[in-house]
């Protein structure tokens, strides 16, 4: 037989070694070859002491102490596809991939990056973007204030915050750190004179600042003059802006307006809505100073469109918004909770931040602008009907989209109440 020539074979080439018994199955029954012999035994095979190794022979334990972290990037340094056929594909990744993913799972630790090519900058910015390096709370402000001072603008040229109140609450020091913003939209935050935030467009970071919505923020006389000092004293600053929206501020009155002065490259004004006691000395007062004449209808520039985030950061701040929200979804099932197996009443009101302005219905719209400048004083026209149409359409989506974005905000808020039971467990 062909199995027994070959076992022959075997044991008459390698005679001088004693490899022990040897088994063979065949037709469902299990053979020993014996060695001595040089034949088989149908029999069951003895028990016969067998050891692989000398008695001399040691043996060191090996643990392997990689963490899981390590195992998985072994398995990253590869991309895996199929072929027509079904057939499992891999190939190697590109060396820049590698040190790319590396260096951005490491970003909080890079020294600087002043002098550091813009074109790869972003892609590292964007693979850190990816692995959410910037929401976490220490080490993603160190890393984001890395891209900030070696690339000011590019990381983000304009910052829209509207009624974002709960982002610039738990984001601050990241908002700060900012630099050569060209527009910032802080309506409806709520901020008041004293906020660290207002403070901050006072320093040089952001002299770059050329659009400044303000809308609804509590302010009054006393921001007015805290805001404005440096451009009057120092002459620094705001002293680019362009435009300017305070409307909906009731505490801002005559002589807040008198601050405003100061800012003469201003192109654009709405003071709609605020406390002003003489509106006619006013008016001649920002034509006469600075020039700015009343428009009798809205301008184009106040009204809140164009104003969004832009630049290398705009998923970042995306990223702080939906990790807040997140958060005070888990607040507000715990005040449910709370409400449920505590207190038995509940208040149906709450802080609402809105666009809704009444003081502005009531005085007029007051919004400014200087003629002899173009395209920065464009009044909503009506035009030909079908182009009048599709715009209305445009806007009627866009205000769809931020009333869905807004409402979920809305009924985030938590009453002072709510507040007072939670510090009370």
């Amino acid at each position: 037989q062909s199995w027994s020539r070959g076992m022959s074979y075997c044991l008459h080439s390698e005679s001088h070694l004693d490899t022990g018994p040897i088994y063979v199955r065949e037709n469902g029954k299990l053979h020993v070859v014996n060695q001595g012999a040089g034949g088989t035994q149908n029999v069951a095979p003895k028990a016969r002491p067998f050891s692989l190794f000398s008695r001399s022979f040691s043996v060191e334990l090996c643990m392997n102490r990689e963490d899981d972290r390590a195992r998985r990037q072994r398995t990253d340094h590869f991309i895996f596809t199929y072929t027509k056929e079904g057939n499992l594909r891999y190939s190697a990744k590109s060396l820049f991939s590698l040190v790319l993913g590396y260096i951005s799972d490491n970003v909080d630790h890079i020294d600087s990056l002043i002098g550091f090519p813009e074109q790869i900058a972003e892609k590292l910015f964007s693979a850190a973007e990816a692995r959410q390096k910037f929401t976490e709370p220490v080490t993603g402000l160190r890393a984001l204030q890395k891209f900030t001072e070696a690339y000011g603008g590019l990381v983000l040229c304009s910052l829209c915050l509207r009624n974002r109140y709960l982002v610039i609450s738990e984001k601050l020091e990241e908002i700060k750190s900012f630099r050569e913003l060209t527009c910032l939209d802080l309506s409806c935050c709520k901020l008041g004179d004293e906020h660290e935030l207002l403070e901050h467009l006072t320093k040089e970071a952001l002299s770059s600042v050329k659009r400044l919505l303000l809308k609804d923020n509590s302010l009054s006389d006393a921001g007015l003059r805290r805001m404005t000092a440096p451009v009057r004293v120092l002459k620094k600053g705001l002293e680019n802006l362009l435009v300017l929206d305070l409307s909906c501020n009731p505490k801002i009155t005559d002589v807040g307006i008198g601050y405003l002065l100061s800012f003469k490259k201003l192109n654009c004004l709405d003071i709609s809505g605020t406390g002003l006691k003489d509106v006619d000395a006013v008016i001649k007062r920002l034509q006469m100073q600075i020039g700015l004449v009343h428009s009798k209808v809205p301008l184009k520039e106040f009204d809140h469109t164009n104003c969004k985030t832009e630049g290398w950061a705009e998923q970042t701040v995306l990223q702080w918004e939906q990790a807040v929200m997140e958060a005070q979804d888990n607040l507000r099932s715990r005040v449910a909770t709370l409400h449920f197996y505590g207190k038995t009443h509940r208040l149906e009101e709450v802080v609402k931040c809105t666009l809704v302005e009444p003081e502005t219905k009531a005085s007029g719209s007051l919004q400014f602008y200087k003629e002899n400048v173009q395209n920065c004083h464009l009044p909503l026209k009506k035009e030909v009907a079908g182009s009048h149409e599709l715009k209305n359409n445009k806007k009627r989506a866009l205000a769809e989209q931020e009333t869905e974005r807004t409402s979920k905000q809305k009924h985030l808020c938590l009453t002072v109440e709510d507040w007072d039971l939670l510090n009370t467990y």
